[in-house]
């Protein structure tokens, strides 16, 4: 059952965020924020004041039906009405609750993603470039914006680390699903003896965190300029372009030198160590709230083994919901990825009912 009292919020918060942008008085600094929650609810608020509206429209129809001073049309068509109404109520209450879950106050935002080779030596940077490139096709079948911040190769053609950033609608939603150890397992080509070895890659997704997000005080920052440095320590340019930047209040260090222009990648760290720290607040705030997040999927722990990717036997699976694909090909591709993602969603939103209801 929703709670009415509930609902009546969200139109009560629909109306007021109407009429502050009628005013136009609204902050400029809160007014993206508040855009997007005014969006948000306008996609409820026909189904919300259904609902509000339900007992009496059913008691209207009532009335109709049990005068027995109506003609019999009137009565088979108010008794029609009623039917529909109250089919129509149960599929309202159904998107009422969902919309009503706990939501991830950071779904709607971009991403910044990082992956690392773990154990397993060439293979697993060969790995970590394969994983890249599969996040890149999703990208751009979904018609999303990646760029590359930082890229980091290997022999072979593989990546010791790459760090990106995407930009769309709703990123962190989707993306917030492959934080973990990627698990990959196939006969590597040096390999004489046919032998399958296992290699690993982290994945870790940020939400991209914004100035007004969290307050990065330019005291709280340790700057350090460099020359970069090129494979085998040669130099790169003759200028001190590289950064690095530390957060004294929480240790986290981040070093950037893609860039030619030392500007660039003090911009480009920035961004990074921004949504580092955030994410880290987050985590902190999330485990003080609620030890029942541990339950859910979404929960970003880069140590948790989340899939494996089988090479011989061509099947990846996804070890928090025991799906497995036999379609590995398709899935690195891209092709099939929103199928394990659409199943990640709704177990994660199961799981989050089952609470709701307790």
């Amino acid at each position: 059952m929703v709670p009415i009292n509930k609902v009546r919020e969200i139109i009560n918060k629909y109306e007021t965020l109407e009429k502050e942008f009628s005013s136009g008085n609204i902050d400029s600094k809160l007014f993206a924020k508040k855009s997007k929650e005014y969006a948000n609810l306008g996609n409820i608020i026909n189904i919300a004041k259904f609902f509000v509206n339900f007992d009496s429209e059913k008691q209207d129809l009532l009335n109709l039906i049990q005068d027995k001073s109506n003609d019999k049309e009137i009565i088979d068509l108010a008794e029609k009405d009623l039917n529909e109404l109250i089919k129509k109520k149960d599929d309202c209450e159904n998107q009422l609750k969902i919309f009503l879950l706990p939501k991830d106050e950071d779904d709607n935002k971009n991403a910044i993603v990082e992956i690392r080779a773990g154990t397993g030596g060439l293979e697993a940077s060969l790995f970590c470039a394969d994983l890249f490139k599969m996040y890149e096709k999703v990208c751009s079948k979904k018609k999303w914006k990646l760029e590359i911040i930082n890229i980091s190769k290997s022999e072979a053609g593989g990546f010791k680390e790459v760090i990106f950033s995407v930009n769309g609608d709703d990123i962190y939603s989707y993306l917030k699903y492959e934080s973990g150890v990627h698990r990959v397992q196939r006969i590597p080509e040096t390999e004489t003896q046919g032998r399958v070895h296992t290699s690993a890659a982290t994945v870790a997704v940020l939400p991209e965190a914004e100035e007004v997000d969290i307050e990065i005080k330019e005291s709280d920052l340790r700057i350090d300029v460099f020359r970069a440095g090129g494979p085998g320590g040669q130099s790169v340019n003759t200028t001190d372009s590289a950064v690095r930047i530390t957060h004294i209040p929480s240790g986290v260090v981040v070093s950037q030198q893609d860039e030619k222009s030392q500007h660039k990648n003090k911009a480009k760290a920035l961004k990074i160590l921004r949504s580092r720290v955030y994410e880290a607040e987050r985590k902190k705030k999330d485990q003080e709230r609620s030890s029942n997040r541990r339950n859910q999927i979404g929960t970003g722990d880069r140590s948790e083994r989340i899939r494996t990717y089988n090479f011989p036997q061509g099947r990846v699976t996804d070890h928090r919901i025991n799906l497995t694909l036999h379609k590995l090909e398709e899935f690195l591709s891209g092709e099939i990825h929103e199928e394990m993602n659409h199943e990640l969603r709704l177990k994660d939103q199961n799981i989050k009912l089952e609470n709701l209801s307790s």
